[in-house]
């Protein structure tokens, strides 16, 4: 693979846009030493690590097309099955791909309804929960997901899901929880899980709960544009989502750009894989987050949270996933969408 020497690039650092400067592409890596390289002057494009997606369901690999198109070059998906399908994924590129197989659900809530979901998906006891993670961990799973409802949803119980996460952490595995309602919210953080995604449409997240979360040092992947979507289904309600995220804030909760992207198969919503995250920020904006805090979600915060060491940032050693963009995203958002060029694993990506 061909060095590339990137000139007169205005790089996110996580706090803003740097004076130009030369970022060497160096084979799948970031180099430091351009001699030899094909030069290209980007006249002051802004240079940004690749978007991580925090919350997407992946099916086929033009998904990961459609991902990287987008400058979307780590997808983090929620829910993949069987085995043999995210093995395939994990190859398929351009995007990188995680996931966290199949979901633990329980029998009578809306996740049991969807097709072609198998019976080995319902847990309803600790032990089963147990040997439920377990299973994931011999599948290779990134990490394990848990779909909490709240009492009398149908959901699995209290006690399943806190196996769910106390086994994970013992096997050295993330757990992410799904909560779309403050009740299931509620269960979700008392759980410790790393990870709460989604955040209630309609009803408040408790306010002890909003603390709690800041208090464990738990994140969340509040998936606005599937919760926008949701709201559809809620006749006349004004939704609490943008609220909600606005209060995790301010209380210091780390936040995550996710969208839910999916193909519509068994979804409330379908979301576009790729372009989603664009709208994704344009509803943290409206939630109150600047536009740093915004970039950051979907790249450099990401990446640490989900102890992706490799990417998330521009330097030297790193994974060359990037993206170009006409235009400064720091002081206009919309900049996001005006991408010239996106590189995944130092491959330019055609668009």
């Amino acid at each position: 693979m061909a060095k590339t020497a990137l000139r007169n690039a205005r790089v996110f650092d996580g706090l803003g846009l740097t004076e130009p400067r030369t970022v060497v592409i160096d084979g799948a890596v970031l180099g430091t030493d351009p001699a030899g390289a094909r030069e290209i002057d980007v006249a002051g494009a802004a240079l940004l690590p690749g978007f991580i997606d925090a919350h997407v369901h992946l099916e086929r690999p033009e998904q990961l097309t459609d991902l990287a198109a987008w400058g979307v070059t780590t997808g983090l998906d929620m829910a993949c099955w069987p085995a043999e399908r995210v093995a395939a994924l994990r190859t398929a590129g351009p995007a990188d791909f995680r996931s966290a197989g199949l979901p633990l659900i329980g029998p009578d809530g809306l996740h049991a309804t969807i097709p072609e979901m198998p019976g080995s998906a319902i847990v309803t006891t600790a032990e089963a929960a147990v040997q439920f993670v377990e299973a994931r961990v011999a599948e290779g799973v990134d990490y394990v997901k848990g779909v909490a409802e709240a009492p009398g949803d149908g959901g699995p119980p209290a006690e399943a899901l806190q196996a769910l996460v106390d086994t994970a952490r013992k096997r050295g595995l993330a757990a992410v929880v799904h909560a779309a309602t403050p009740g299931a919210y509620h269960l979700a953080v008392a759980t410790g899980a790393r990870f709460v995604t989604h955040v209630p449409v309609v009803g408040r997240i408790a306010a002890e709960d909003v603390a709690a979360m800041k208090a464990a040092g738990q994140t969340a992947i509040p998936t606005l544009t599937m919760m926008e979507g949701a709201l559809a289904f809620f006749a006349g309600a004004e939704g609490d989502h943008l609220a909600n995220v606005a209060a995790l804030r301010a209380a210091g909760v780390e936040i995550l750009a996710g969208t839910d992207a999916n193909g519509g198969s068994g979804a409330p919503v379908a979301v576009a894989h790729g372009a989603s995250l664009h709208h994704e920020f344009e509803l943290l904006a409206e939630a109150g987050l600047s536009t740093v805090e915004i970039l950051r979600a979907a790249t450099v915060a990401p990446a640490q949270a989900f102890g992706l060491t490799d990417r998330g940032e521009i330097r030297a050693g790193l994974r060359a996933d990037l993206v170009l963009i006409d235009g400064d995203p720091v002081a206009d958002l919309s900049a996001t969408r005006a991408i010239r060029t996106v590189w995944c694993a130092g491959t330019e990506i055609s668009r």
